[in-house]
């Protein structure tokens, strides 16, 4: 019998059983707050989850997350956690949270500098450099310095969310290393704060100068004195011990931390892919690359990977500035994703001759001609091979010159990283041992060795990388959820550990140390790894900073963390197999955090935008979803199916405990604005509107629902009523008591007006059809064949019909237009509204409905458009989880219908030129699950020669009833701001294609106006 949980415990609670908070901690925090910490402490339980993971398989609870807004306040915490009674504190700083080998996870107190420390400080375009701080997202400050015409040319595929900070701590790099070289190779300056709380300034400095500060009695001068034993005095056998790579060795970097040639010692190497275990870094000065203004692409086709690892070399010598790869795995995974449009063209399948792999060959220069010749031998080098040598499996080529399409190109090479997630199948392909970096002569031969490792356990697995500087990643598919699988990536990483030795290289090319650092003593070798320790030791003695990451402190006891710390599938595996797959949106997350993406004019996620809040982020809530159904079995009850107890009017009113976790998952979950970007976006499909509609409908059957959500589930059927009488029933809402009385009773602003005339009095004044289903069926039989081929059904949608009348008349007018008959179909509901506030049961019942209409209505074979994407676009997608019958039905979209129908008859409308610019903003939903709709509204302006601008923006912040619930108004007018403000107020016309953001443009930006499209088309032609 399964024990129903009428509660689940305060994570309080929870914490005195698991892994509590220790009272040195409570304390110290306690005192953090009395002394005004100037910054936020987190000490919630899914503020702490948030930090728990990162882009690795670990998870590591820490005890709380600080968030200081300046460098002042991170003296300060660090300068408390040196009184005796907090010396065992631990502490580890975190940037993007991107890390594939958790090197930001820690038990004790997480340091996030993403949320305040993100200001460009200042550039100096003559000088070429730019001062920021640590916290500033590496896209962010190319964006900063691209008007002066440089950019940051390390290059890394998280670089839309990854921090500076991060890059520095890991010693980033990625495509066009050869070139560009690693992050420590661009550091000028560094500002860090050491544990006591002191201020740490390194840039480079004479050898006279390090000798003179090794003199003095500050913790500055005890770290002189042993870099300088170091660095210097152990210079033979740093330089014996060390390949000689492009990727070299990460962590406490020995090697280049004292330049024998010039004299100089820069401590900025060893800060550089430390891992935040010797210090904070807040600041760093950085130089800066003139940006290339002319780039090509080369992209040579193979019939077999291993053909294209062989050519690499070659391809090396060819001078460019990068050369990347891409195996049969990752393209076909590609293929597969949204993203593949945009690079079909350039990646076209040889005939009869499969394209199993991929080196993409960059050449760039300021100067054109510098590019020229190299393309055009390396083309006549691949023309010859093709002819003469098919052994060597080259089957093509081409050229591409365009920079939209080279972007667009990289954009796909980047999402492989998440696209690997995306694997069908309990197994999914994993970062463990994947940034191993050997000499790329040798790279060939180590990856056969490679694939016979994983070919042995029988895996599946995808490979992509920099083959120019000998580093590829390898990702093998494990289900970490299974114990023998766990093994199993511990057999893996011994193996490949040996095997990078038995070739020269290294086991941390790129990614860092982190639960890896297990490997250090014996890649450094026991004399080296001791120096390590010794540095360690004089910056960090009690091993309080990310302790156990890269090395011990010399003369402790202190051990390394392992690969086999405890990793998010031990608690995944807590939760009942059938759960999983209830909830399986938010199990697929693999840390990716694509969804953190900081561009304003990008779709995903806006809540997370708005707010720099990683628990309202598609990442953070499938985090917290996940612990819920672990906690939920833990206590014996079945997360798939509501509780059976209905909530009781005295005591479950929603937010009533503040210490029920229950709540802050339902805090994640309102801010979500359910645009389903990341339904799309998300590399592994992160569906957060799908369970956090099964997990409100789970929680307000033990916690009260609000008015609001009551009104919203009836919203369709009272539109509908109110419709018949439009002006009475705006008088009766629109007045001011009644505004107040929304507002204060149903927490509602802004509702919309109903249109007047209705929909229904505009069709008859046309004299066009209006019909339920079995009358359309009546009428269809009626007519000869060419009157059927010219019958379009329009399905109408809760917005347009009863607030937007005049688009749904716009879009009849331009059909009869083109010679076609628009009948309106019966209004039977769409449901939207329904799902979104986790009525399941009643969106099942509105969905069946209208599916049982519109599948009736396909057997006519009559074409069916929708002008509202986000409804039209529910009605296949979030239709499907709860039909009982086959989804037989299709509905269009307006303009996919028009471009059918238009080149045969757009000889029978003329439209006026326009006076002013025309821009469009597409619908955030609509953008995102169909790519091709801004392109589609191109294609149908330009048939009568209009120019069409599109627009990239973010969600306008509408998002449905989101902008118009009072406790949201903050989010949706950032948002506004954020991406659509300065668009829609400049001096052209705007068209937008959502009913949301056409109302958010009303009522933020009066003055202006935005129509839908074919209210523009409508009004202009004849």
């Amino acid at each position: 019998m399964v024990q129903v949980v009428n509660e689940l415990p305060s994570y309080s609670a929870y914490e005195r059983r698991q892994q509590r908070m220790q009272s040195v901690y409570q304390a110290y925090l306690l005192e953090l707050e009395r002394a005004q910490f100037d910054g936020d402490i987190d000490g919630s339980y899914s503020g702490r989850l948030i930090a728990a993971t990162d882009n690795s398989v670990y998870q590591q609870l820490p005890q709380a997350v600080l968030y200081p807004r300046t460098q002042a306040a991170l003296q300060k915490a660090f300068q408390l956690a040196q009184q005796d009674a907090f010396r065992s504190i631990q502490f580890a700083p975190r940037g993007g949270g991107t890390g594939t080998n958790g090197q930001s996870l820690t038990a004790g107190i997480v340091i996030d500098l993403s949320r305040y420390f993100n200001q460009v400080l200042e550039i100096d375009p003559e000088r070429a450099w730019v001062r920021c701080q640590s916290g500033v997202v590496k896209d962010a400050l190319n964006d900063a310095v691209r008007p002066h015409g440089f950019f940051f040319s390390p290059d890394l595929s998280t670089s839309n969310r990854a921090t500076i900070g991060g890059m520095i701590n890991t010693d980033a790099s990625g495509q066009g290393s050869l070139v560009y070289g690693k992050t420590s190779d661009h550091i000028l300056e560094l500002r860090a704060v050491l544990l006591n709380g002191e201020v740490l300034h390194t840039a480079p400095i004479s050898l006279q100068q390090a000798q003179e500060k090794a003199r003095g009695e500050t913790l500055e001068a005890a770290i002189y004195r042993q870099v300088l034993a170091t660095c210097v005095d152990k210079r033979a056998a740093i330089d014996a011990k060390f390949p000689p790579l492009n990727r070299f060795l990460t962590g406490y970097d020995l090697k280049h931390c004292y330049d024998e040639d010039r004299q100089l010692i820069d401590l900025s190497r060893l800060l550089a892919g430390s891992e935040g275990t010797l210090a904070v870094i807040v600041e760093a000065k950085l130089n800066l690359t003139l940006i290339p203004q002319h780039k090509v692409l080369v992209n040579v086709k193979y019939d077999d990977f291993q053909s294209a690892l062989r050519h690499a070399p070659a391809l090396v010598q060819a001078r460019a500035t990068s050369v990347e790869t891409i195996d049969s795995n990752v393209l076909d995974l590609a293929r597969n994703d949204i993203i593949w449009h945009q690079v079909a063209s350039q990646l076209e399948d040889v005939a009869d001759k499969p394209m199993r792999g991929i080196n993409m060959v960059e050449f760039t220069a300021v100067a054109k001609a510098d590019i020229d010749d190299k393309v055009a031998s390396l083309c006549q080098q691949l023309e010859h091979l093709i002819a003469n040598q098919p052994e060597q499996g080259i089957i093509g080529y081409q050229v591409c010159a365009d920079g939209k399409s080279i972007q667009n190109i990289y954009a796909m090479r980047k999402k492989a990283v998440g696209l690997l997630g995306a694997t069908k199948g309990r197994r999914k392909p994993v970062a463990f041992a994947e940034d191993t970096a050997v000499p790329p002569e040798h790279l060939a031969d180590f990856i056969l060795e490679f694939r016979a490792i994983l070919d042995r356990e029988q895996l599946h697995y995808g490979m992509f990388g920099h083959v120019d500087a000998g580093v590829l990643h390898v990702r093998p598919a494990l289900d970490m959820t299974n114990p023998d699988d766990e093994q199993l990536l511990r057999k893996i990483s011994d193996q490949v550990a040996a095997l990078t030795a038995k070739y020269g290289g290294l086991m941390w090319g790129e990614h860092g140390k982190g639960y890896r650092s297990e490997y250090a003593p014996k890649f450094f070798g026991e004399e080296l790894y001791q120096e390590l320790q010794k540095l360690k030791a004089v910056f960090d003695p009690d091993n309080r900073l990310n302790p156990g990451k890269i090395c011990t402190p010399w003369g402790t006891s202190a051990s390394l963390v392992s690969v086999d710390a405890t990793k998010r599938g031990f608690y995944d595996r807590q939760i009942p197999i059938h759960v999983q797959e209830s909830y399986q949106p938010a199990l697929n997350c693999n840390g990716n955090g694509l969804c953190f993406n900081y561009d304003a004019d990008s779709a995903m996620c806006p809540s997370f935008k708005a707010t720099g809040d990683r628990r309202f982020s598609p990442k953070g809530r499938a985090t917290l979803i996940r612990e819920w159904l672990r906690l939920n079995a833990e206590h014996g009850f079945d997360a798939s199916q509501p509780p059976a107890a209905k909530w009781h009017p005295m005591k479950a009113v929603a937010g009533a405990f503040a210490d029920d976790f229950n709540h802050e998952v339902k805090a994640a979950m309102d801010s979500c604005l359910a645009c389903k970007a990341c339904a799309s976006q998300c590399p592994v499909k992160v569906d957060v509107p799908a369970f956090r509609a099964r997990f409100l409908e789970w929680y307000h059957h033990k916690y009260r629902r609000p008015a609001k959500d009551f009104l919203v589930k009836q919203v369709e059927s009272l539109a509908s009523g109110l419709a018949r009488t439009p002006r009475l029933a705006n008088w009766l809402t629109h007045n001011n008591f009644s505004r107040w009385v929304t507002k204060r009773w149903f927490g509602y602003v802004d509702a919309p007006k109903l249109s007047v005339p209705t929909l229904q009095k505009r069709w008859q004044q046309r004299q066009w059809l209006s019909m339920d289903e079995q009358q359309l069926t009546a009428h269809v039989t009626t007519l000869t064949s060419a009157q059927r081929d010219n019958i379009v059904v329009v399905v109408q949608d809760p917005f347009t019909s009863f607030y937007e009348a005049e688009l749904v008349e716009a879009f009849g007018t331009l059909a009869g237009h083109l010679g076609f008959q628009p009948i309106l179909l019966r209004f039977a509901g769409n449901g939207k509204a329904q799902h979104v506030k986790g009525y399941l049961k009643d969106f099942a019942k509105t969905a069946n409905r209208v599916a049982k209409q519109l599948n009736h209505v396909s057997q006519l074979q009559l074409p069916m458009v929708g002008l509202d994407a986000s409804t039209v676009l529910c009605l296949h997608d979030e239709y499907r989880s709860v039909l009982t019958e086959p989804l037989n039905y299709q509905v269009q979209l307006s303009q996919t219908w028009l471009l059918d129908v238009l080149p045969s008859r757009v000889e029978r409308v003329a439209v006026a030129t326009p006076n002013l610019d025309l821009q469009l903003l597409t619908h955030c939903t609509e953008q995102t699950a169909m790519p091709k709709a801004a392109s589609e509204w191109q294609q149908i302006f330009a048939l009568w020669q209009i120019p069409l601008a599109m627009a990239n923006t973010g969600c306008c912040g509408m998002a449905g009833t989101f902008g118009h619930e009072s406790n949201n108004q903050a989010i949706s007018t950032k948002l506004y701001d954020l991406s659509w403000r300065n668009k829609v107020e400049r001096e052209v016309v705007t068209l937008a294609t959502g009913f949301s953001c056409r109302s958010q443009v009303e009522r933020h930006s009066p003055s202006k106006r935005a129509l839908h499209p074919l209210q523009w088309l409508a009004a202009n032609c004849r």
